[in-house]
């Protein structure tokens, strides 16, 4: 594989208007049933993506549900790792996240460090993504595991100038997440904010449940929409919501 493949696909589709659709998957929440039914649903649904990983990864399945993607799906399998133990060298690209809505040092930096050598020996793709964490109503792992705030939901002006931030600072995605279960989803004003000050693709995630809320953010702006939570609960969602993102290019 290209070193450049993942990324310069996602570029490809931001210059042509199409959006995409991923599947996060935590390797903590699944067995190799579960997998076997959203792969099933993923190439029916023409998913874009799978991205595996999570806040907390406490079991060893992380390699074990990379490969057996890799083994039954030609979808690309991209890692959204929560520390730097989440890598393994099966996967196509690694996310490799640096939380720029906070003030931790360790997640902006320090861990990266760490994991750098290891990372590079792995041979998978990395694409440096400016992390940001909006508030989503409710309390989520990922805040309190980097002890720092989330960007305020209504606080468009921030989450576009740390979005340029990260973009000239030579962030290749910028990533927004309200985090897995959150009560009120990102806004589409904030997203079309966002989306109209950076040129760099633009992912979305966190609390999207509904196919028309996964379209709304397409429309205003979101490059790649990311389910996981809603997807754990009632995986035949697969199919509404990439149908929903994927009609936003033929729409628009």
């Amino acid at each position: 594989m290209k070193l450049t493949e993942i990324y310069s696909g996602l570029c490809e589709k931001k210059v042509n208007g199409k959006k995409s659709f991923a599947v996060l998957i935590d390797p903590d929440k699944v067995d190799d049933n579960k997998m076997e039914q959203l792969i099933l649903l993923g190439e029916k649904a023409a998913v874009d993506y799978f991205l595996v990983g999570g806040s907390l990864v406490i079991s060893d399945y992380l390699d074990s549900c990379v490969r057996f993607i890799k083994r039954r799906s030609h979808i690309p399998v991209l890692l959204f790792p929560g520390s730097p133990s989440q890598v393994s060298k099966y996967a196509d690209a690694l996310l490799y996240l640096s939380l720029i809505s906070g003030r931790n040092p360790e997640l902006l930096i320090g861990q990266h460090v760490v994991s750098a050598p290891f990372i590079k020996q792995s041979g998978i793709e990395i694409i440096s993504t400016g992390y940001m964490v909006v508030d989503g109503g409710a309390p989520t792992t990922v805040s309190y595991i980097s002890n720092a705030a989330p960007l305020p939901a209504d606080k468009y002006d921030i989450a576009m100038c740390t979005a340029m931030a990260g973009e000239m600072l030579g962030m290749k995605l910028i990533y927004m997440d309200a985090g897995s279960g959150a009560k009120t989803p990102i806004t589409e004003n904030m997203i079309t904010k966002v989306s109209h000050s950076i040129e760099v693709p633009l992912i979305i995630g966190g609390g999207i449940t509904d196919p028309e809320k996964a379209y709304l953010n397409c429309k205003a702006g979101a490059d790649v929409i990311v389910v996981g939570n809603a997807i754990e609960k009632d995986p035949g969602l697969i199919i509404e919501l990439a149908s929903a993102v994927h009609s936003v290019a033929v729409v628009g």
